[in-house]
């Protein structure tokens, strides 16, 4: 009997390359979050590092997005959820 891993919500600047998540939550002031929201960043999606650090670059959907640390401070993804 194999126990599923615990999900875990971090910043989605502490992923490490390779890892996925799944977007949990996004603080801050509405614009920002808005911004980040329509670039795809929404809630349950799953992401995936792809070079970590600043900037960072993730994929989203069929896309790669870049961004520097402060843009993704905010963004907060649930880890052992996804795969």
């Amino acid at each position: 009997m194999s126990i599923a891993p615990t999900p875990v919500v971090i910043p989605l600047h502490c992923l490490r390359n390779g890892e996925t998540a799944a977007v949990a939550a996004i603080c801050g002031d509405a614009a920002h979050v808005h911004r980040l929201r329509e670039l795809g960043l929404q809630d349950g999606q799953e992401i995936e590092m792809l070079q970590a650090g600043s900037p960072c670059i993730i994929r989203l959907g069929g896309h790669r997005l870049c961004f520097r640390c402060d843009d993704v401070t905010s963004v907060l993804v649930r880890t052992g959820s996804t795969g």
